[in-house]
């Protein structure tokens, strides 16, 4: 009774410096199990070779000709993302779906010119970059509104651009391509960042799903519970379960909302870690990202030392995969409730190169058994994925 009334007598700001008292943090060890339904979505684990293949794409698309020779682009294979050790000529190869190889006018070099499938799926591409060009910039506004002084480096945003959805073009000419509320700044170290003028308050997807539910009004600090998706054969330990219902009951503070009050060492913070990296990665074309490519985000957003190890401790909420010699974290909630998280507007496009991609190995497999590309009409290949 008393705990109730001193609690609606406080304001926002107080509230949570009452909660941090009142809740430390518990150290509570998961155990990893690998899911085979996260493990097999190939829209996150053919990036490694997608995001390449899109680069190179880019190179010869750009070019008035709509062709590259192979020196172009041969010394370039770190800068593009190809795999280790993996030669570019090689890699173009092995996707002649995409890409078509042909003699070039001089010393029989070999060039590279776009498939027709592969120009239609360009030209669709950057459709989708202009009729959702507010779409996909309100998400790195979003992204930049939960750092402290609403800044982040132009060297991060860049590292995270493939993410976002962000086509080269934005980040190449910032000050013309990111006109309005963006603006560029000068950082320490000489380097420069981008910074957002906006009074606008935003509501993370938690917030929004809450107020559908008729779970959440107006204010600060009030119990919001997270959506859990328990992976098959997972349980969780008796003690470990009655922790997890007491964190559900603690209050949720936004992303986008001031967190000084907050003590660090407590489980209050520690939804407040959880809430930033739901939001971020709901963010994201995929909703999952490279636990690593993550970590230079710390110091701008009021993470924690080890704020990745909130991925091991809500196995229900994150999965970590290990595949392609990485560790990628997968939000679960987009996966298993298709109408709480609104899909990126490239999320599809992407599928559909993944698609494509695929075409090459049916291809592959004709010129090794000497047959004519088992008749796989170009001109016929459907790339509807509805």
């Amino acid at each position: 009774m008393f705990f109730t009334i001193v609690k609606r007598l406080m304001l926002p700001s107080e509230r949570s410096n009452f909660y941090t008292q009142k809740r430390s943090y518990v150290d509570v060890k998961m155990k990893w199990k690998r899911d085979s339904f996260y493990e097999s979505i190939e829209s996150i684990h053919k990036s490694v070779e997608l995001r390449p293949l899109i680069a190179l794409k880019n190179c010869i698309a750009r070019q008035p000709e709509g062709c590259i020779p192979i020196s172009a682009v041969s010394k370039r294979g770190f800068e593009l993302g190809l795999p280790a050790k993996m030669k570019v000529a090689r890699f173009m190869r092995q996707y002649p779906s995409v890409f078509e190889e042909f003699t070039g006018p001089q010393y029989n070099l070999p060039w590279f010119r776009l498939t027709p499938e592969a120009v239609l799926l360009h030209k669709e591409e950057y459709e989708a970059y202009e009729h959702h060009k507010l779409d996909i910039l309100v998400r790195l506004k979003k992204l930049i509104m939960m750092s402290e002084g609403k800044m982040l480096p132009l060297k991060i945003i860049h590292g995270l651009q493939w993410y976002l959805g962000l086509p080269d073009e934005f980040l190449q000419n910032v000050e013309f391509n990111l006109k309005g509320s963006f603006r560029v700044v000068d950082i320490e170290d000489g380097l420069h960042g981008l910074a957002v003028d906006c009074e606008e308050r935003f509501l993370s997807v938690m917030q929004k799903v809450a107020m559908k539910k008729g779970m959440y009004g107006e204010g600060s600090m009030q119990p919001i519970s997270y959506p859990l998706f328990p992976s098959k054969g997972l349980r969780l330990k008796r003690k470990i379960s009655d922790w997890l219902d007491e964190f559900q009951r603690l209050p949720y503070l936004s992303p986008y909302e001031d967190y000084y009050q907050l003590n660090p060492c407590s489980d209050v913070s520690e939804k407040r870690v959880v809430g930033v990296l739901h939001e971020m990665l709901s963010l994201f074309v995929e909703h999952s990202a490279e636990r690593k490519k993550l970590l230079c985000l710390r110091k701008y957003l009021g993470l924690p030392q080890k704020f990745y190890k909130a991925f091991d401790r809500h196995p229900h909420m994150f999965y970590l995969s290990l595949r392609n010699k990485t560790c990628t974290a997968i939000l679960k909630e987009p996966y298993n409730d298709k109408s709480a998280i609104e899909p990126h507007p490239l999320s599809k496009v992407r599928k559909k190169y993944i698609k494509l991609m695929k075409e090459s190995e049916f291809i592959l497999k004709s010129r090794r058994i000497n047959n004519p590309p088992a008749h796989v009409e170009r001109s016929n290949f459907v790339l509807d994925l509805d």
